[in-house]
């Protein structure tokens, strides 16, 4: 199936049971949707869908409807444990967490959910990533948010609105009020964060499908509705991201996923002597796409753009001893990079920025990790554009006995770098008994004996 785009139109509110049913009314198979709510809430809820009208428009509403009343209200770590391998959805739970952590100043282990974490916001959050997985969509973004205005009742009184949970999801998002009432909910804004990558207005694409979910009250002025607007995106000149803030995911949604992990360069034997007519072959790059097709070695080439996601989160209160495993968690997760930047927060403490880059479909998947590895309680997350070259790997024989490999950066069939592997300059080095550095001057001496030297053509068999 081709890969397809899903804008949320958003501007007269959203809720987790409006864009579920926006997306059933789209097309997603509402058995499909079911049948992934029965596998994290199994035999708690029915979900129905009627043909209604708002404001005189035509709509689908969706009922969440409890078949079993023993359902109590749920901790985050006991939702975290139910959707298992739902990356996406966990991701949705994870940041309504971290709000209510920072809302109600208890720590994130403490959060208990009532307006969101009872079975009908688990129905809704698991029922829209499987319907985004059903109807084969691999990248969402969505426009403004009417939040609405006035005051509204919950489990904790009697708040304005935006609550204040919904006003910290709305951080970084173009929001207005829309109208009086409650217009977004906790549920349905999270999602929306979660899995959009950008705030933007309808975006270039071939519609192919467009869904209208229908909230419960029929509002004469106002149609009460949310809206997806699905189809294959159309080329256009890549720019400088807008207000963005998660991941566009290559949807890991509905349903628990095997854990992927980016591609690895091949290796190839190192060349006794520089070919006289190179033919360069592409080697796997983290983000797809990245590699491009080769020209004629010399020729003006573009080298290949890719979408990429990075994190960031602002560390102040972690054992220093942990930040090793979180890194290597990280990046055994899938991750293309993460490294850490230290810095110094508010009042002089010193801290820690972690960052990690991926593409755009571990995005769910490496935020909900931050969120459980680390202290933080909130990410921030930039859309952006990675170059990178095409790369191989040489295996090079040293003097002093033993191997290296030699990574090589080229394009259109030149070298553009060469560098050797410290991992393993450092474990030749370890079984040699003998200084990395010297190790390390022998793999550069090797590589350039082997005719990997910047600026000539790429070896036959790489």
């Amino acid at each position: 199936m081709t890969a397809r785009h899903a804008w949320i139109d958003a501007s007269a509110g959203i809720a987790g049971d409006m864009l579920l049913g926006a997306l059933i009314d789209a097309g997603a198979d509402l058995a499909v949707v079911q049948e992934a709510v029965d596998s994290v809430i199994p035999g708690a809820v029915r979900i129905a869908a009627e043909r209604v009208t708002r404001a005189g428009l035509r709509a689908l509403h969706v009922d969440v409807q409890l078949i079993n009343e023993d359902q109590p209200h749920r901790s985050w770590r006991e939702i975290e444990s139910l959707l298992g391998g739902m990356p996406s959805a966990s991701a949705v739970f994870a940041r309504l967490a971290a709000v209510e952590a920072y809302v109600h100043d208890v720590p994130v282990a403490e959060v208990h959910f009532h307006e969101v974490g009872a079975w009908d916001s688990i129905a809704d959050v698991v029922g829209v990533c499987a319907a985004l997985e059903d109807l084969g969509i691999a990248t969402v973004s969505a426009g403004e948010v009417a939040l609405g205005s006035g005051q509204v009742r919950t489990a904790h009184g009697e708040l304005p609105v935006p609550a204040p949970a919904v006003a910290e999801l709305a951080r970084g998002w173009r929001v207005r009020a829309g109208g009086r009432g409650e217009l977004a909910t906790p549920t349905g804004l999270a999602v929306l964060r979660a899995l959009a990558v950008t705030c933007e207005d309808l975006p270039p694409m071939t519609v192919d499908a467009i869904g209208v979910g229908a909230g419960t009250r029929d509002i004469p002025d106002r149609p009460n509705v949310t809206r997806v607007v699905i189809g294959t995106p159309s080329p256009r000149r890549p720019s400088s991201p807008g207000p963005s803030d998660s991941s566009a995911p290559a949807l890991a949604t509905g349903r628990p996923s095997s854990p992927g992990s980016a591609s690895s360069p091949s290796r190839a034997p190192a060349p006794s002597a520089p070919p006289a007519s190179p033919t360069p072959s592409a080697s796997p790059s983290p983000f797809p796409g990245s590699v491009g097709s080769h020209g004629t070695a010399g020729s003006a080439h573009e080298v290949p753009e890719s979408a990429a996601v990075l994190l960031e989160a602002n560390v102040d209160d972690l054992d220093p001893r942990l930040w090793p495993g979180v890194l290597a968690g990280l990046l055994g997760a899938g991750a293309a990079d993460a490294w850490l930047v230290p810095i110094v927060m508010k009042k002089g403490r010193p801290a820690h920025t972690l960052t990690v880059l991926c593409e755009p479909g571990r995005a769910a998947a490496m935020r909900a990790r931050i969120f459980r590895d680390t202290s933080t309680l909130g990410v921030r997350e930039h859309s952006l554009r990675k170059t990178a070259l095409d790369r191989l790997f040489v295996d090079v024989e040293l003097p002093g006995g033993g191997s290296v490999a030699v990574k090589v950066g080229h394009t259109d069939g030149i070298i553009v770098q060469v560098m050797p592997e410290f991992e393993d300059v450092a474990k030749l080095a370890r079984g040699t008994d003998r200084p990395e550095r010297l190790v390390l001057q022998e793999a550069i001496a090797a590589a350039a004996e082997a005719g990997l030297i910047v600026g000539t053509a790429v070896p036959t068999g790489g």
